[in-house]
């Protein structure tokens, strides 16, 4: 039997499942899916180059504010891409600026877990690492994860802008959150791909804002002008 086309997908528009569960989904389908999810993706792109400009305005502004980043399964590796971004540099050369993963945190993580809620996982150190005027990213493909909800709802609390990539829309943590960024499409795995576009656009607006004159070249790799 021929695999099903993705247009006769048996989930529901509105939910992101897992890809364990879809062996129906071809090379051909997934490629398909990926380009009608970017048309979603392109439609937001003024919002992630402002994102790209706020976030510069809190690390590199007088108060030096700091950027925190959660997610859960592939949402939490690139939750820590972004902060390595920032703490590293995406493209050209710049001082690095204050991120934390909050994924990362093993130990926190893991006592978190052993004495509080599940919901506390991220909350908790937001609540520890976060000033009023930081920013708290927060990535999951299907909207619903309540540690990330729990953790959007605290940092508000605190006075922390909150800014959320998700599944489609509508989702609680894009209702918790000051802004979103929603990827229409019913598959994990094109959701995940998206993000990571998002989080580089989000990059390169971030740099263009913070640098003031072009990129600095090391010596060993500049190239010698011609005579």
């Amino acid at each position: 039997m021929s695999p099903a086309p993705l247009s006769e997908a048996p989930h529901s528009a509105g939910e992101v499942v897992s890809p364990d569960t879809c062996t129906h989904l071809t090379g051909a389908d997934h490629v398909a899916s990926l380009t009608a999810a970017l048309g979603s993706l392109n439609g937001q792109l003024d919002t992630l180059d402002g994102w790209g400009r706020q976030i510069a305005d809190v690390l590199s502004g007088e108060s030096r504010g700091r950027l925190l980043a959660a997610g859960n399964g592939g949402s939490a590796a690139q939750a820590q891409h972004l902060t390595a971004e920032l703490v590293g540099r995406y493209r050209a050369d710049r001082p690095p600026f204050s991120a934390i993963c909050l994924t990362a945190e093993t130990s926190s993580l893991t006592a978190i877990a052993n004495d509080y809620p599940a919901d506390e996982l991220f909350a908790r150190q937001v609540e520890a690492h976060g000033r009023a005027g930081d920013v708290l990213v927060l990535l999951s493909t299907s909207g619903r994860s309540p540690n990330a909800v729990a953790a959007a709802r605290r940092a508000r609390e605190c006075g922390i802008t909150v800014l959320a990539m998700t599944g489609p829309a509508p989702n609680p943590l894009a209702a918790a959150a000051d802004d979103a960024v929603c990827i229409d499409s019913p598959w994990t795995a094109t959701v995940q791909e998206c993000h990571l576009v998002a989080l580089h656009l989000v990059c390169a607006s971030f740099d263009a804002a913070v640098l003031a004159e072009p990129a600095r070249v090391p010596s060993a790799t500049r190239l010698e002008a011609a005579p």
